[in-house]
């Protein structure tokens, strides 16, 4: 497992940092996919094996990245951000212009929301995905998972929705949390071909 490090991150200066002003959906996914190719070069990963997941913008870039570019062979996205334009409108007061600096100001810019949102690139792909879910998030509300998981049902692109109830922006509950990594757990092994023994099978949906 590969924790990336991505433009925009802190602790490496100011001008790293604001590598992702403007950028969202851009430097992450590029920062990304080029830690992948680097790791296949040096033959440390398998290039027709490669998965990718990620939390909240974890999330949006991990969808970013399976929409975007072909490096990817599954996806798991937590709470993640799936349409730009409808977090802009529905997320909580304390972040509602959080994407001013990522992306650029609503409504002036939403071209840039809608060209940028993972959701409108879903004809690009073609790998299976997981969606992980709480449904109290005030964050990244569920519309944004089940919006995507639509756009895979119309597509008939396998995958899984997994809604956790009393959950918010991160799972807290014990059940909830293990729950999560034995379907990811699950999800990986149908997809790469592995044994999960004692796994309950996670049922993917086409």
């Amino acid at each position: 497992m590969v924790d990336i490090n991505y433009g925009g991150s802190t602790g490496f200066g100011r001008a790293y940092r604001d590598r992702l002003k403007g950028q969202w959906g851009v430097v992450d996914v590029e920062d990304t996919v080029a830690v992948m190719a680097h790791l296949v070069d040096a033959g440390l990963a398998d290039p027709g094996r490669l998965g990718i997941e990620g939390g909240s913008a974890g999330g949006w870039t991990t969808l970013a990245c399976l929409t975007r570019t072909d490096a990817f062979r599954a996806g798991v996205s937590s709470f993640g951000v799936a349409d730009a334009v409808a977090l802009a409108q529905d997320t909580h007061d304390f972040e509602s212009r959080y994407l001013d600096q990522l992306i650029g100001r609503y409504p002036e810019d939403e071209h840039i929301y809608r060209e940028r949102a993972p959701l409108n690139h879903v004809d690009s792909l073609s790998c299976p995905v997981l969606l992980l879910q709480g449904d109290e998030d005030p964050i990244v509300p569920p519309n944004q998972a089940e919006m995507f998981r639509d756009a895979l049902m119309a597509k008939g692109i396998p995958h899984a929705y997994l809604l956790f109830e009393g959950e918010q922006h991160g799972f807290r509950k014990v059940e909830n949390i293990v729950a999560s990594h034995e379907a990811s757990l699950s999800f990986y092994g149908q997809v790469f071909g592995f044994e999960t023994p004692g796994i309950p099978r996670l049922a993917l949906t086409t």
